[in-house]
């Protein structure tokens, strides 16, 4: 397997340490607002890489944090008139309710900063007794100049940093770039005792000290989105080699791509969030992982209800392959279909074209069993193809009122076939486009018409 390494800028062969055993870490939430679906793209392509390497044979243990002390998090609790670890609580189950609907497998350990502040102290410690970080007026910074390499994940030098960073004037700094990895009490903020004064985490720190603690000291895989390259991936391995004697903190850095709302990156500070609750009021989860997947990860994506839509309607002719057939012919072949399946996911986590293998193997079940032909190795490869992106091929649960109309509807597609039969094809087209219109898609095949309810488009 071939993966692009954020860290060399190339593709790279895929070699865990260990042989049996992938450690990855993926950086988690800062829980003050709810799980949107901008998160959601990128633990699904995480998901579906451990998903993959689970599928070759590997162990992954994975490993993910929640940031559960934070400027946003004080500010959004003092506003709310709520603590900080009730406003985190309300937002981590929030965040596991979202994972869980989306299929997303629960990582081995879930740290929080909060509860992990005794690693924190001795990662401090470990680094300002080591020259690579100082203590100034109750804060403590790290120190970057000590760091030969210090910007080689963004491939950015100290004066491009400078030139392109808005820098407030701290006189506590040595030099400007160097960045906080405790910061002293403030009044009404929330603080622990440390042998530098009371007060709370840096956030870069925070990671370092869970993936020491949960992974030791090198992970295979460290992941999260392109806007963590830097500052806050970039400070991790600075700070994580610095603590463990240069030794290569990860060795493969894997960022996907963001998830824009027409032009602009989706994003709190912006405002123009979808929370996965509302998408999944629309969608079906499945709909929305194949909409991920649809794109490389490592490419921007456009997220409109419009291409959800699109991708609920295509993700019929799946399911539609997976009912039951009665065919005695000859089986449809579906080790090609594997074969190519896994030459994409080698690829660089290849999922656009891994999709496409799908929906090409549904098609030839779809047209084996109207051909007569045995398709239950074909259905079975679908499944275990499916499940390795995560999908379950579950229907979209229906609301009271579509089950209601569902009798009126079924009356309508009788009609429909009778008018066929009859080449009366004028009134049947219109009896399936005013059921386009209110929803509901029609699929003809020779075993008669299927109808599910769709998206309006």
């Amino acid at each position: 397997m071939k993966l692009y390494n954020t860290l060399s800028g190339r593709l790279e062969e895929f070699v865990p340490a260990d042989a049996d055993e992938v450690k990855m870490y993926v950086c988690g939430v800062t829980p003050y607002s709810s799980t949107h679906v901008g998160h959601a793209l990128s633990y699904v392509v995480f998901d579906t890489l451990r998903r993959y390497l689970e599928y070759t044979g590997y162990k992954v243990r994975h490993v993910q944090n929640f940031t559960d002390v934070d400027d946003k998090i004080i500010q959004r609790a003092q506003e709310s008139g709520v603590s900080e670890d009730d406003l985190v609580d309300e937002f981590i189950g929030d965040y596991f309710h979202a994972m869980d609907a989306l299929n997303i497998q629960r990582a081995a350990e879930y740290p929080r900063a909060t509860r992990e502040i005794p690693r924190i102290l001795d990662a401090i410690a470990g680094l300002i007794d080591r020259g690579h970080a100082y203590p100034a007026a109750g804060d403590v910074y790290f120190r970057v100049t000590s760091k030969d390499d210090y910007g080689k994940l963004s491939h950015r030098t100290l004066d491009s940093m400078i030139a392109g960073a808005r820098i407030q004037v701290d006189e506590n700094k040595e030099h400007p770039m160097d960045f906080v990895l405790w910061k002293g009490a403030k009044p009404g903020e929330p603080s622990w005792e440390s042998p530098w004064g009371p007060g709370r985490p840096g956030w870069h720190i925070e990671c370092t000290a869970m993936s020491l603690e949960y992974l030791g000291e090198q992970l295979d895989i460290h992941g999260g989105g392109q806007d963590l390259v830097f500052p806050h991936h970039e400070n991790e391995i600075a700070q994580s080699e610095c603590y463990t004697g240069a030794k290569p903190f990860s060795r493969y850095w894997m960022h996907n791509g963001l998830l824009q709302l027409g032009s602009d990156k989706m994003s709190k500070s912006l405002g123009n969030l979808v929370s996965v609750a509302d998408a999944l009021e629309e969608f079906t989860p499945d709909a929305m992982r194949l909409y991920f997947l649809s794109s490389h990860y490592r490419s921007p994506l456009a997220y409109s209800d419009e291409g959800a839509a699109a991708v609920e309607r295509s993700l019929e002719r799946v399911r539609h392959a997976l009912t039951p057939g009665n065919g005695s012919g000859p089986q449809v072949d579906a080790a090609e279909h594997r074969a190519r399946f896994t030459a994409a996911m080698e690829d660089d986590l290849n999922t656009p074209q891994a999709v496409a293998v799908l929906f090409d193997l549904a098609r030839d079940i779809n047209r084996g069993r109207d051909a007569g032909q045995s398709i239950d190795d074909g259905q079975s490869t679908l499944r275990e193809l499916g499940d390795v992106l995560g999908l379950t091929f579950a229907e979209r649960v229906s609301s009271a009122s579509e089950l209601a109309a569902a009798p009126f509807i079924d009356l309508l597609v009788s009609v429909r076939t009778e008018l066929r039969a009859a080449r009366q094809f004028a009134l049947a087209d219109q009896i399936r486009d005013s059921l386009a219109e209110q929803g509901v898609a029609l699929e003809d095949s020779a075993q008669g018409t299927q109808w599910q309810y769709q998206s309006p488009s």
